[in-house]
Parts: structure tokens; C-alpha cells; sequence
């Protein structure tokens, strides 16, 4: 396998759109192997390869700051209308790009509910949520502007600093306990992992336009609670139901209890042959804890 690291640096320059918890760690990633690693945010900051990229508000960057681009990384949510930000501002500027590759994160929740059942790439679209069609007109967005893109579909993201452990040492855990109800997830380094390792070996692995990055092992939620109560020495408090639990719960994390399934990463481990670091939420926790 090449080392990407190895590749022409002067003849790369990444733009990465969206620099929340996935997209930072990816820019972070790429930046160690020493290539440039333009980015977006929404607010100024002391980089000086960022500009501020806010479609809501209508802050645009100069064209000029695209100038030499051939990788994208969009990570960058659908607009309140549905609509994907980047394309809607920038369409015709990357189009007048030499791009080699566009990567776009998309969500598994395009799934829908499978009622446990695994899902993979082959499986249709049948998204549940309003915020899952949105994603899914995106991903179509993507497709239909006939640059060179891949679709990146994600689970829950977790890594260090955002993960369940937080949520206990700022003592807003909840402990719900729902029959059959499993979750898949993927840890961030995963993320940024498997999209380089795709870089490297692009010249040489079958082309897939849609591929999803999960771990090897969906569980319940309590799973992963009472193992981290465990890593920290606490005793995990008693569960409450799914039902009890619903009159206390936001319409978002309800949602995200409304649909269950588990998501195949075959296409990328066995097919594509990527090694994933944190093969379970183990592995990745304890990582987490170390680093937390």
C-alpha cells in the first residue's frame, strides 16, 4: 500500500467545509502528513488557512480562497430548507476545479427503522426522520452535480471529549432501558481513518459511491453505559423504561429512539479491506477514557 504521506505534497490541497468533531479531527489527520488543509467555519479564528463560511447569514468566501483545490471534505448539515449549503453556494466554482475527489458525510439514518434488521449499501433509502430525507436529497445533490464524490454514511460518533463519559461526569446520563433496541456507532479517528485509507488506495480499490464507516459490534445503549460506569469504578444507576423515560425526553432524542438498526460495514472492511482501529465500543471507550 502507497503511504498517502509519500504522495506529491505541492499537487494536493484539501478543503475541508465544516470543521465540528469529525472534520476537525480529519483536518488535524491530514495536516500531520503534511499536506495543506484549507477549512470553513462559521466564525473567525486564528488559522489562517479558515474562512468563514456561514450560508444562513450570507457570508461568502472570496472565490480566490478555492484557487489550487483537488480534495473537498464536506461535513456541512442540510439548511433549515432542506437544501446542501456548499452546492448551493459554491456549485459552479468547484465545477471550474480540477478536482480529483469530493468526500461528503452523510448519516446511516437515511436507513430508516429495520426493526434491528443489519442494512447495508445495497439496501434502499427509507428515511424515518425529516432530518434523514434532507440528508438523503443531499446525498442526491451530491450525486446529481457530477463531481467526483463519495458518500460517507455514519452511525453515532464518538471519540474523545464527546462520548458517553461526559455525559456521566456531568451528571446527564440517562439510563433507558428499551427490549431489542441497538444502536451502531464508529469512533472519530475511525472516520478520518477510513477516508484517507480510501485516498491511498483509490487507484487500486473498486470505486463505491455510498459507503458506510461503523464498527463491527451494534449493542444496546445500557451496554455501553454500564461499561463505562465500570471503567470509572461507579455503580451504574438502575434503568428506567423506554416509556417512563419518554415524558422526560427531548423530540430529537426521542427520535433517535424511534428507529433501530444495525449498520454493516462489510462493503468497507471486507470489500474495500480498510482495518478498523476501535473495532467495538470497548476499545473505543477505553481510549477515551485514557485521553478523557
Amino acid at each position: 500500500m502507497k503511504n498517502f504521506a509519500s504522495f506529491p505534497k505541492n499537487k494536493i490541497k484539501f478543503l475541508v467545509l465544516g470543521c465540528g468533531f469529525s472534520g476537525s479531527f480529519f483536518t488535524k489527520k491530514i495536516r500531520n502528513l503534511g499536506f495543506t488543509v484549507l477549512t470553513s467555519s462559521r466564525s473567525e479564528n486564528t488559522d489562517p488557512n479558515n474562512f468563514v463560511f456561514d450560508s444562513e447569514k450570507g457570508i461568502l468566501p472570496n472565490k480566490n480562497f478555492f484557487d489550487g483545490v483537488t480534495h473537498i471534505l464536506s461535513c456541512i448539515p442540510p439548511d433549515k430548507n432542506g437544501k446542501d449549503p456548499v452546492l448551493s453556494s459554491f456549485q459552479n466554482i468547484l465545477q471550474s476545479l480540477s478536482l480529483e475527489w469530493v468526500g461528503y458525510l452523510s448519516t446511516t439514518g437515511v436507513y430508516g427503522n429495520t426493526k434491528g434488521k443489519w442494512v447495508s449499501e445495497i439496501d434502499k433509502p427509507n428515511p424515518f426522520q425529516k432530518r434523514s430525507h434532507n440528508r438523503l436529497n443531499c446525498e442526491k445533490e451530491w450525486i446529481d452535480s457530477g463531481l467526483p464524490v463519495q458518500i460517507f454514511r455514519l452511525p453515532g460518533i464518538y471519540g474523545p471529549g464527546r462520548s458517553t463519559f461526559e455525559a456521566i461526569r456531568n451528571q446527564k446520563i440517562r439510563v433507558i432501558c428499551k427490549e431489542d433496541q441497538v444502536f451502531s456507532r464508529i469512533h472519530v479517528a475511525d472516520i478520518a481513518n477510513a477516508i484517507i485509507y480510501i485516498l491511498q488506495n483509490k487507484n487500486s480499490l473498486e470505486f463505491h459511491r455510498i459507503i458506510n464507516i461503523a464498527d463491527d459490534e451494534p449493542c444496546s445503549q445500557i451496554d455501553v453505559i454500564q461499561y463505562c460506569y465500570d471503567l470509572l469504578g461507579l455503580k451504574m444507576p438502575k434503568p428506567i423504561s423506554f416509556e417512563n423515560a419518554i415524558k422526560e425526553l427531548s423530540p430529537m432524542a426521542i427520535s433517535f429512539w424511534m428507529e433501530n438498526r444495525r449498520v454493516s460495514n462489510k462493503l468497507l472492511c471486507e470489500t474495500l479491506g480498510y482495518k478498523l482501529i476501535y473495532k467495538n465500543y470497548k476499545i473505543g471507550l477505553k481510549n477515551c477514557f485514557l485521553d478523557g
